[in-house]
């Protein structure tokens, strides 16, 4: 891979395809990710992530919303342009404009692969960005059948990203038609916050992202979404604190939770290091907040700590 990625633009459902790409190709690499927010970092945060590593020759840092990074980050990112490590990729994202404009013209200086995720305004580009998430899916699409679907959903791409998984999911094999659509749109199943927690606790961030937007869609209030990671997140603690050789029948009792509940906890468990477990459980219990008010986009609060909590888990 090159070492330098930056994906440029506001339209979120592009730059998280444009990062779920890349994590896939750095996770067949074998590379150590560190995952952080701009807007997040404290003084060292960034020099930690780009600092050689006793454990993996192969290293990435996901650096996501650069135009936040306070000021006094920035010279990290400075210094370390000056030298950069071979064995490092860094994906710089940003949304594009003029914040952190100094740093963005840097970064361009060392040539990095630019991903442009601007706005899709044309139905054209929209069809075809459908298109490309089916194949994504493996599966084919009429033309009739992209057509229909962004001429119902065309103003969101998320929604778009979101039926597209669905559909592809459900449909039988062969292409995907206008018929196809118009099932779709009569029977829309419903995710629950549930749905969102297995994914994120799984580290598949895409489809959290996906489920989470559903179930906004189908009328899920965002309380019951971060109550039930949450509450995902606590069975996860309570079976890490247990002998794995006992049975799960033999502590549901105990633990007050469900024979399978156990043993999916106990299936999620291997992804979680306790830090990791520890800061998705302070992380979701800020998002809680955010929901309940202290957010001005409660939305965005509970993508950031669904993303942040599915990255952190995968990447420990």
């Amino acid at each position: 891979m090159n070492a330098f990625y930056l994906i440029l633009g506001s339209e979120g459902a592009l730059s998280d395809r444009a990062i779920n790409k890349l994590n896939a190709q750095l996770k067949q690499e074998r590379c150590e990710i560190t995952n952080l927010f701009a807007g997040e970092v404290i003084v060292g945060d960034i020099s930690d992530a780009l600092a050689p590593s006793l454990f993996s020759e192969r290293r990435a840092l996901i650096l996501r919303d650069l135009q936040d990074l306070p000021e006094d980050s920035r010279e990290e990112i400075t210094r370390y342009l000056e030298s950069p490590d071979e064995t490092m990729t860094v994906i710089f994202v940003h949304q594009g404009g003029v914040k952190g404009k100094a740093l963005l013209d840097a970064i361009k200086k060392l040539k990095p692969e630019i991903i442009v995720c601007n706005p899709l305004k044309k139905e054209a580009e929209k069809e075809g960005f459908v298109k490309e998430l089916f194949l994504d899916s493996g599966r084919k699409a009429s033309q009739g059948a992209l057509s229909a679907l962004v001429g119902a959903l065309g103003s969101d791409m998320r929604e778009l990203e979101a039926a597209v998984s669905q559909i592809a999911a459900d449909a039988p094999a062969g292409v995907i038609d206008e018929v196809m659509i118009d099932k779709f749109h009569q029977g829309r199943i419903e995710t629950t916050g549930f749905d969102v927690a297995d994914a994120t606790l799984d580290g598949n961030l895409s489809a959290a992202l996906i489920a989470l937007r559903s179930a906004l869609e189908t009328g899920t209030d965002p309380v019951m979404i971060t109550s039930a990671i949450a509450s995902a997140l606590r069975s996860l603690a309570k079976v890490s604190g247990v002998n794995r050789g006992v049975k799960s029948f033999e502590l549901a009792g105990q633990l007050g939770m469900a024979p399978w509940q156990i043993d999916k906890a106990r299936r999620q468990l291997h992804r979680w290091s306790p830090t990791a477990l520890a800061d998705a459980v302070g992380v979701i219990a800020l998002a809680d907040a955010a929901v309940k008010g202290a957010a001005s986009d409660p939305i965005y609060a509970l993508e950031k700590a669904i993303t942040r909590i599915a990255s952190a888990q995968s990447a420990s």
